[in-house]
C-alpha cells in the first residue's frame, strides 16, 4: 500500500439543522506536526462537496468518518428483517436511505425513520418500534470488537439520548451515497494505490489508545489534548479558538490515523469476513 500524506478526522453529526455544532474537521500531514483544526462552520453538504474535491484532486488522504456506515445485518441476515426493501449490502443501504430522505434539508434523514417499514425497527423518542428487540438493541459484529475493547457502544438502530449514533449514521450514509464512484470507503472498497479512502472511526477508540482511562470521555482543555497528542508523536497544537468535545475528539483522531495507517494488521481484522465487508462493515483501529 502507498502510505498516505494526509490524515483527516471527521467528527460526525446528525443533528437535522444545516450547520450542526457537532461538526468538526481536523488535518494531520505525514510528520509529526500537531493537528490543525479546520475551523469552518461546516455544513453536511459543505463536507460532501470537499472530500468530492480531495477525491478530484488525486489527494493522498486517510479520512476517518465519526460515523456507523451501515446497520447490523449478521445477526439476523437482513438489515430490516421481514421488509421486502430491505438493502442486500451498504451502498445499496445508503442509496434507499437518500432516496427515502430526498425532501429532507440538510442532508438529514427524518423521512427515513418515519417511513412505515423502517419505523418499526427504531427506538425513537415517545415511539419505540415494536421490531426494536428488548434491551440496547441490535450490534454489529465489530460493535461487539469494541466492547471487549471496553469500549461502549450503542445500537444504531437507537435514536435516543446524548450518545445516540443513529442519527449521524444515517446522514452519513445519504453523503455517502453521494460521493459513490468518487470515494471508497474500507472496507466496503478496496484501498487504491492513488487518491483518499475513507474509514469507519470510532472517536473513543483513539482517546482510549492515547491512555485516556474508562470512565472519562472527552477532553476540553489544551494541556490534556497535548498530553493524548504526544502518545501518538505529535507535537503540541496550536492554540484553539474552543477546545469543545467536537474539535478536540477531531484532532485526536487526526493524530491517530496518522500512527495507524502504517499497522498492516488493522487493514487485516481477524473477524472481517468478505460478507461483513459488504454489508457492515467494520471500524479501523478495532481487531
Amino acid at each position: 500500500m502507498r502510505p498516505f500524506t494526509h490524515f483527516y478526522a471527521i467528527d460526525w453529526s446528525g443533528q437535522a439543522v444545516e450547520r450542526p455544532r457537532g461538526l468538526a474537521v481536523a488535518h494531520a500531514r505525514a510528520g509529526s506536526a500537531a493537528p490543525a483544526l479546520i475551523d469552518r462552520n461546516w455544513s453536511r453538504q459543505d463536507i460532501l462537496e470537499w472530500l468530492g474535491q480531495l477525491a478530484a484532486d488525486g489527494t493522498r488522504a486517510l479520512i476517518g468518518l465519526d460515523l456507523s456506515p451501515a446497520f447490523p445485518f449478521a445477526d439476523e441476515g437482513a438489515y430490516f428483517p421481514g421488509w421486502s426493501a430491505s438493502p442486500p449490502d451498504g451502498p445499496a443501504l445508503w442509496k434507499l436511505v437518500d432516496e427515502l430522505s430526498a425532501d429532507d434539508p440538510h442532508l438529514a434523514a427524518t423521512s427515513f425513520v418515519g417511513h412505515p417499514e423502517a419505523r418499526r425497527h427504531f427506538r425513537q423518542r415517545g415511539d419505540c418500534g415494536d421490531l426494536f428487540p428488548p434491551g440496547r438493541g441490535r450490534f454489529r459484529i465489530c460493535e461487539h470488537g469494541q466492547e471487549a475493547m471496553r469500549l461502549s457502544p450503542y445500537s444504531c438502530f437507537n435514536l435516543v439520548g446524548a450518545s445516540q449514533v443513529g442519527k449521524s449514521s444515517l446522514t452519513g450514509m445519504r453523503v455517502l451515497h453521494r460521493l459513490r464512484g468518487r470515494i471508497g470507503l474500507w472496507p466496503f472498497d478496496p484501498v487504491p494505490e492513488t487518491g483518499p479512502i475513507l474509514v469507519e472511526i470510532y472517536t473513543a477508540l483513539a482517546a482510549r489508545l492515547a491512555g485516556m482511562r474508562k470512565g472519562i470521555s472527552k477532553i476540553r482543555d489544551g494541556e490534556t489534548l497535548d498530553t493524548m497528542l504526544a502518545a501518538f508523536g505529535s507535537a503540541p497544537h496550536q492554540a484553539l479558538p474552543r477546545h469543545d468535545d467536537h474539535a478536540t475528539d477531531a484532532m485526536l483522531s487526526a493524530a491517530w490515523l496518522r500512527v495507524a495507517a502504517a499497522q498492516p494488521e488493522l487493514w487485516s481484522p481477524g473477524r472481517l469476513t468478505p460478507e461483513l465487508a459488504r454489508t457492515e462493515g467494520w471500524t479501523f483501529g478495532v481487531p
